[in-house]
């Protein structure tokens, strides 16, 4: 569910017409519901506690660092996934207590470690054999003993798209399943770690529950060795990933996803912690973009609009399908007609739809890309040297710019020439 919807001809956000935002703040921008936000949490926060689980929700950061969302979401009780020392900063910028942040990650540098055991996070997410001994390294001279759990692969296909896809044998992520034992028994006899439990995520924007109940089974396992082992797993970090409709996906409901963890894994007696970001802020989220040219093409038509790949990446990255609207509701019987929807970067891959039915489209006119929420402003870029585009929190009939466009001065002052010019 979200909050955007047409009112007396009208797409709004909450109470807030777009149009009203567009005149304000210019075009492309991001605009998020904080009903939405609110709702996201409360079903799946929901979910996890009406299932009986021990669960602590953290936002997988990764998915939008704005610090308005963090802070939404960090109000309702979240804590915070981060992957990088800047998502870190933004965490705790945000309001995030350290105890509730979780650092993952497959190539933390020294000085982010270094930063997140000065921090007193709950916990660091180890990914492989050469990061555990830097870590120990780290937290030794810092004379303190850091929460760590090993991310295991536990090589199940999560059946997504294979460049999110994290939880094969042939992924880059976390140690194979049949070396655990191995890892953990190095992980006991190092300094300065506190070895806390097992962490697990097989990928992102999963449509089926099966490799969830196939990748926690496989943890239930690693579990009852290691502590036959004498190794006191006590935290289960099961990563994220599930998935949200773009198009015409049905994925499980948050119901459905905190049953299987408690069948599986429910009566170890562990402390649970979930990442879930695109769940949380997908929907949250849509982009507005205004039309520049129809062009008519020997073949098709064109809608060129001004929002780009690099404000939007999803679909030039992924193939990926996002529902495109008007702002201003057509009326009813509007013959719909294909188009292909693009940006002005140079590039072909600037495409956001080919052959999208659409109603009657002019210059000037705003168009709106749906379940924009995740993985939109925090993918962009200033390819070909376009500014970055404001980011819009509506909260009921208010509305806040949260990340200001950069003037092409301000861009440029990030910029020198060397001296021998």
């Amino acid at each position: 569910m979200n909050h955007f919807h047409y009112i007396d001809g009208e797409l709004h956000a909450e109470d807030v017409a777009i149009a009203r935002i567009a005149e304000a703040v210019g075009t492309p921008f991001y605009c998020y519901s904080t009903a939405t936000l609110e709702r996201h949490y409360a079903v799946f926060a929901g979910a996890l506690g009406a299932a009986g689980l021990d669960a602590t929700v953290c936002f997988a950061c990764k998915a939008n660092p704005n610090i308005a969302v963090i802070h939404t979401l960090a109000r309702l009780g979240a804590g915070a996934d981060v992957v990088s020392e800047g998502e870190l900063r933004q965490a705790l910028a945000a309001g995030v207590p350290p105890e509730r942040i979780v650092f993952s990650g497959v190539g933390k540098t020294r000085a982010e470690l270094d930063f997140a055991v000065a921090t007193g996070i709950l916990q660091i997410n180890v990914e492989s054999e050469p990061e555990l001994r830097m870590l120990s390294e780290v937290a030794a001279a810092r004379g303190v003993r850091m929460p760590v759990s090993i991310r295991v692969n536990p090589d199940v296909d999560a059946g997504t798209h294979a460049k999110i896809t994290t939880g094969k044998k042939e992924n880059k992520f976390g140690i194979e399943w049949n070396r655990i034992r191995e890892v953990y028994n190095l992980a006991g006899s190092l300094p300065g770690l506190d070895v806390v439990g097992i962490a697990c995520h097989i990928g992102s924007q999963l449509t089926e529950i099966e490799p969830f109940r196939q990748a926690f089974l496989r943890v239930r396992d690693l579990v009852d060795m290691l502590r036959a082992d004498g190794v006191d797993i006590r935290r289960l970090d099961l990563g994220g990933g599930l998935g949200v409709p773009y198009d015409d996906e049905t994925p499980p409901s948050p119901t459905a996803y905190a049953e299987i963890m408690r069948d599986t894994l429910g009566d170890l007696g562990c402390r649970v912690i979930v990442e879930p970001g695109r769940l949380l802020v997908g929907n949250a989220g849509i982009l507005v973009s205004r039309v520049i040219h129809v062009k008519e093409g020997s073949t098709r038509t064109f809608l060129i609009v001004d929002a780009a790949m690099n404000d939007l990446m999803r679909p030039a990255l992924y193939d990926a399908h996002h529902a495109i609207i008007p702002v201003a509701e057509p009326g009813p019987g509007t013959v719909l007609a294909a188009v292909d929807v693009v940006g002005p970067v140079c590039e072909t891959g600037d495409t956001f739809a080919r052959q999208r039915p659409l109603p009657p489209m002019a210059a000037g006119d705003l168009l709106a890309f749906g379940t924009a929420g995740a993985y939109g402003a925090a993918m962009s870029s200033t390819y070909n040297t376009r500014p970055l585009i404001p980011e819009v929190l509506v909260r009921g009939a208010e509305f806040k710019v949260v990340r200001a466009r950069p003037s092409f001065e301000q861009m440029r002052a990030l910029e020198s020439l060397p001296d021998w010019f």
